[in-house]
């Protein structure tokens, strides 16, 4: 048999181990896309009242206790230390929405029907995870 007889059959093969890879890769994977590994701490009431509101409004893109999931990013992440993304970056991303900037999820859409009162605690749950698990203020430099 010639080589020119193989690079057929050859390519064919590769086509196929490429499009199953494709396709059972993401059902091996039970990891979620961005996840992190998240302590908790214990919860000043505020925090333990945002705790409640992040989980009925929030968890079900960033996950359990802020640390990302299949939809949306960890918020327990240096990334969103107070320096770069300050309080009031929470509240403009669930008042109107952000578009996709860090991670690739897409944008995130307004979320209504939250008030002040339970953003301002949810931030502070965010906060005090940050804090439990070492993320600090850092100064954003571009």
């Amino acid at each position: 048999m010639k080589i020119s007889e193989y690079i057929v059959p050859i390519a064919v093969g590769g086509f196929l181990l490429l499009g199953i890879g494709l396709f059972v890769a993401p059902l091996i994977s039970s990891k979620d896309a961005a996840s992190v590994n998240v302590t908790e701490p214990t919860l000043s009431a505020q925090a333990t009242t945002g705790k409640v509101a992040f989980d009925a409004n929030c968890a079900v893109c960033h996950g359990k206790k802020a640390a990302g999931g299949k939809k949306g990013p960890p918020l327990v992440h240096s990334i969103y230390n107070p320096g770069h993304h300050g309080d009031e970056a929470f509240f403009r991303a669930v008042k109107g929405g952000v578009p996709q900037h860090h991670w690739p999820f897409g944008n995130m859409p307004p979320r209504p029907g939250i008030s002040d009162q339970q953003i301002a605690a949810i931030v502070k749950y965010v906060r005090e995870m940050q804090v439990a698990n070492g993320i600090k203020t850092r100064p954003h430099n571009m």
